[in-house]
């Protein structure tokens, strides 16, 4: 088996078939306030 991707199969790929999806954020960062809350709880080394 390659590594390389065969392109005829690439080529011939029928998008029609892929289903719409929504793209949902599951892991945000956390804001600058809870950052900073964060920090005042932690003790000071």
């Amino acid at each position: 088996m390659s590594d390389k991707p065969n392109m005829r199969e690439i080529s011939s790929f029928d998008k029609t078939k892929l289903k719409k999806t929504e793209t949902r954020v599951k892991n945000p960062l956390p804001t600058k306030e809870t950052i900073d809350e964060e920090r005042k709880r932690e003790p000071s080394h």
